[in-house]
């Protein structure tokens, strides 16, 4: 794998955990709320290589009990779950952020993860928005995570006009059952699409309603706001 950056410290990417955070560049949507869309629509480098991430990782060892690979899109990289089993057997718990449009690879990754989560960031109708024909694929995932045995989250970010209460209604029933869901804030200054850096994001009431949607269909729901 290849990676744009890396964050030395997190306290809160992994729950309950000290972690760092790698960064993989590309992605094969393109969301107009992106905030790291400098890595997905045109990725410069220098770029991190394994063995140099693996090398700054295991120095952080004293400080540091697990990795989180985000993007962009990790999956969208076909060696990534050779990597991830290299961060397992390295000693690392690993979270895994995906959007969910790579169940094949995300399937193959499953015995090397401690945590995943996975973006299911509208109704099914709305997804042409963030550039997907469809969601078949997502789909797939969500019934491999549900099934997997590793712990999990799905989430979206409350974005006014991707995110509204029906929109939350159809959500709910593609991961109906399933133990946990986070909904996030929508920061608009740095979206990819400039009309969305003056979007004015939902009131802490808007998405407090939207969770209540959100809590008759699964188990737990975190607010991240």
């Amino acid at each position: 794998m290849r990676f744009s950056g890396l964050q030395k410290t997190s306290l809160i990417d992994f729950p309950g955990r000290i972690s760092s955070i790698l960064f993989a560049p590309g992605c094969n949507l393109r969301c107009p709320y992106c905030y790291n869309w400098k890595i997905v629509v045109n990725p410069q480098p220098p770029f991190l290589k394994e063995d140099e991430a693996l090398a700054i990782l295991e120095s952080r060892k004293k400080f540091i009990d697990s990795v989180v690979i985000t993007g962009g899109e990790p999956l969208i990289q076909d060696d990534a779950p050779r990597f991830i089993r290299k961060l397992k057997e390295s000693g690392f718990a690993v979270k895994l952020d995906t959007n969910g449009f790579f169940p094949d690879r995300l399937r193959e990754s499953l015995p090397y993860l401690d945590y995943i989560a996975v973006d299911v960031k509208t109704s099914p109708e709305k997804y042409r928005l963030l550039g997907a024909e469809n969601i078949e694929q997502l789909l797939k995932t969500i019934k491999i995570v549900m099934g997997s045995g590793v712990d999990y989250e799905f989430r979206c970010t409350a974005v006014p006009g991707i995110i509204e209460e029906k929109d939350m209604e159809e959500i709910g029933k593609l991961v109906d059952g399933a133990k946990r869901f986070a909904l996030q804030q929508f920061i608009p200054e740095n979206s990819l699409n400039e009309e969305y850096r003056r979007i004015k994001p939902y009131s802490e009431n808007m998405i407090r309603k939207l969770a209540k949607t959100m809590e008759k269909y699964v188990k737990e729901v975190i607010l991240r706001i």
